[in-house]
């Protein structure tokens, strides 16, 4: 059975993930306790009681998810293995970290300060991203391309019908109304307080560049497939390259999915809060299985399904 394991990004997020598993599994609360000691504050309390508007503070967040979605992989890993592992965004870094890349408290460590970094290179209020469902990606670079009130462009391609677009708020916002007369069939903006994966985010690259030289890469166990080129990815110096041109580049994610499955993939498993990905997923390719694992009964389910395939 050959598995791809896919791990979640910012927007996953919700109060009272990885609580269920902690209730159940010793690996998944150690992951917790782990993260607390590492980053100085009660990462379980956090995620577990909220409140809501800390836990979507973007340098809170990143780590955060990244720790829910170890400790549910931590649960999973002892049972099955994949061949491929692939994130979403700051999914990536919890891929590095299944494919034994980065260890767990400098990824950590390293995502907070991602998140600062992020946060730090466009002033609140001044930058936007929005989705756009229903119109194929030529179209919206295009629209992208077409704006007139400032820097806008492409920020994730997604999935077929879902591409999402960052940049200034006045030309992401012209963006939304040329989209919706292109007909559109949604152009909304998204609660985020940071424009990610443009150009507005090369002080975070830069700074991201600087960080990362004093983080331990070791040679990958398994390929990761990036966001930034969708290409699997085998030495470290490729992925220390591809995190910084992830975060002022779009991301390929639907390109990432389908160079997956051209490699002979069996089934995906989403590890993490939410079901985000599994969605993707299905708008990308409905015919190959996929399971999330969030809690014990997802993460039942996904075994239960895998053994019956195999």
């Amino acid at each position: 059975m050959r598995l791809a394991f896919l791990f979640p990004g910012q927007g996953s997020q919700y109060v009272g993930m990885g609580k269920s598993l902690c209730d159940e599994f010793a690996e998944a609360e150690h992951v917790f306790q782990e993260a607390s000691d590492c980053l100085g504050y009660d990462v379980k309390k956090l995620c577990f009681e909220g409140p809501k508007e800390e836990l979507d503070r973007t340098f809170r967040t990143q780590p955060c998810i990244l720790t829910s979605s170890i400790a549910a992989l931590r649960c999973l890993e002892e049972n099955v293995r994949p061949v491929v592992v692939a994130g979403h965004s700051l999914g990536e870094y919890s891929a590095l970290v299944a494919a034994g890349v980065l260890k767990f408290r400098d990824t950590l460590k390293l995502t907070e300060m991602r998140g600062r970094f992020m946060q730090d290179a466009v002033p609140e209020g001044k930058g936007l991203m929005a989705a756009i469902l229903g119109l194929e990606r030529e179209r919206v670079d295009y629209i992208c391309l077409s704006v007139t009130r400032g820097y806008v462009a492409p920020a994730n391609y997604n999935c077929p019908g879902q591409i999402v677009i960052a940049g200034e708020k006045d030309a992401v916002e012209e963006a939304i109304v040329l989209a919706k007369e292109a007909g559109a069939r949604r152009a909304i903006p998204l609660a985020v307080s940071v424009p990610s994966h443009c150009t507005l985010m090369v002080d975070a690259s830069n700074r991201l560049a600087d960080a990362l030289k004093d983080i331990e890469f070791r040679e990958p166990s398994l390929p990761v497939v990036n966001n930034a080129d969708a290409m699997f990815l085998n030495t470290t110096d490729s992925i220390m390259v591809s995190l910084v041109k992830q975060l002022d580049s779009p991301l390929l994610w639907e390109d990432s999915i389908t160079a997956i499955i051209d490699s002979g993939i069996d089934a995906f498993i989403e590890i993490g809060p939410g079901k985000i990905l599994t969605g993707l997923l299905r708008r990308i390719d409905s015919k190959v299985p996929c399971f999330n694992v969030e809690d014990p009964e997802s993460l039942s389910k996904a075994l239960e399904a895998i053994h019956k395939m195999s």
